[in-house]
């Protein structure tokens, strides 16, 4: 079915002929109908009954245009049965082309919501100069977002983060953070009731990349904090980018490592009972408290 190109969602429009592209775009719908299926993201609406509905954030950055294109081209494929609603939060940064996204949707039929809020002037005036804006910027446009779904019957909101995206949180909390956590595909917010899903988890960031340049989508670069210098995120990135050159498909490697935890050979008695480990009185080697071999 993916490899009829004729017959697609306007988002498509305009899309290379190249099989070079045909490839990118068909890794893409595979890798987030994997993810949509590993981590159970399709489920029930907010309210019994109902068909679930997604509000898909959009920022007008290379990583939310990908998927918001590849979302909906499985919605018209009838692969994915939900209700899809773009969201855009203009945070009334200086200079933000406000016209942009609103045409962008329109012009291509996408239902959408345009929601203006004045985070920048909060973060400008509570961060200190030469702090950077990230952690404060993200739970004000996270709260504003989740207030959206909740008044547009939404049971998730849909973000963008890939692959590079939680390799990079992964080290960020473990060389700053002291703990091994990332960004989970899927999360209940603290209230209970909203999804939060990451459907591009399994995607790299070269291939957003090579997506939104070859559809020549309009890209909105973030001014508030792109241009930070010395960023801790933008440091692992730089680590990681070293690493991949030195050795092709480290990346993937390790984001294969988050797939497969081993938490006996962690040292974390929270997450397994080492206290109840006991020897086998047959000499067949170490058990856990439940009798499973190590």
């Amino acid at each position: 079915m993916l490899d009829h190109t004729d017959d697609i969602h306007p988002l498509f429009r305009g899309a290379p002929k190249t099989t070079e592209f045909k490839k990118l775009r068909k890794r893409l719908v595979q890798s987030v109908r994997e993810a949509v299926d590993q981590y159970g993201m399709i489920g029930p609406g907010a309210r019994e009954g109902e068909k679930p509905k997604w509000l898909v954030c959009l920022s007008g950055g290379k990583d939310s245009y990908t998927l918001l294109a590849i979302l909906h081209e499985l919605q018209w494929r009838g692969m994915l049965p939900v209700d899809l609603l773009a969201c855009n939060l203009d945070q009334g940064q200086p200079g933000f082309p406000a016209t942009v996204l609103p045409q962008f949707l329109e012009e291509r039929g996408v239902p959408h919501r345009i929601e203006y809020q004045d985070t920048y002037s909060v973060v400008v005036d509570k961060i200190p100069e030469g702090r950077t804006f990230c952690a404060l910027c993200s739970r004000l446009r996270r709260g504003h977002l989740y207030r959206v779904a909740r008044e547009e019957g939404c049971s998730a909101v849909v973000l963008g983060h890939h692959r590079d995206d939680i390799l990079e949180t992964f080290f960020m909390n473990l060389f700053h953070g002291g703990r091994l956590a990332t960004m989970p595909p899927k999360l209940v917010n603290e209230e209970g009731d909203l999804f939060l899903y990451r459907p591009l988890a399994h995607v790299a960031e070269a291939d957003c990349e090579k997506f939104a340049r070859a559809m020549n989508y309009p890209i909105i670069p973030c001014d508030l904090c792109g241009s930070q210098d010395g960023l801790q995120r933008q440091q692992v990135k730089q680590i990681l980018d070293g690493w991949e050159r030195n050795s092709p498909g480290r990346r993937q490697v390790m984001f294969r490592a988050l797939m497969n935890a081993r938490p006996s050979h962690l040292l974390d008695p929270k997450l397994f009972d080492f206290a109840g480990l006991a020897l086998d009185p047959k000499n067949e080697g170490p058990s856990d408290a439940a009798g499973e071999r190590l």
